[in-house]
């Protein structure tokens, strides 16, 4: 036996749960579709990893790391062709902790607050070319 009731609430809930479905991605799609940063991890034990890739053009490669205030962060980059990528770091409230793009090879300072640090790997120009980095990230 078929029941009125439920006929009724399927059919209106299931045009809204479409409705929705369609609108969440066109709201993703306007987002430009845009990667979370890759998160930095230590192998249990150690404060120090090593990070490879490489940036294309006007690319970045973006990171975050979670740190807590006081603890003292050292980041080292090298590129191949040399200083062909620098970083940015950004503080959990998108501080620029004194570093700009243009000239960021290595960073050594103490953190200010509590949260998420995000680094942006980039060529320092967004001429066409390829930059192969290695950053070193160190927590102490």
């Amino acid at each position: 036996m078929k029941n009125p009731f439920l006929i009724k609430v399927v059919g209106a809930v299931l045009p809204t749960a479409v409705l929705i479905l369609v609108a969440c991605s066109a709201a993703m799609a306007q987002g430009g579709g845009k990667a979370a940063p890759n998160r930095i991890e230590f192998t249990r034990g150690t404060t120090r990893t090593a990070i490879s890739g490489t940036v294309r053009g006007d690319e970045q490669a973006e990171y975050v790391l979670g740190a807590k205030k006081g603890q003292r962060l050292i980041i080292k980059l090298t590129s191949v062709p040399v200083k062909s990528s620098v970083f940015q770091l950004l503080g959990p409230d998108n501080d620029k902790l004194g570093l700009e793009f243009d000239s960021n090879w290595d960073y050594s300072g103490t953190l200010p607050k509590t949260g998420d640090y995000f680094i942006t790997v980039a060529r320092p120009t967004e001429s066409k070319g390829t930059s192969r980095y290695k950053m070193t990230v160190s927590i102490q």
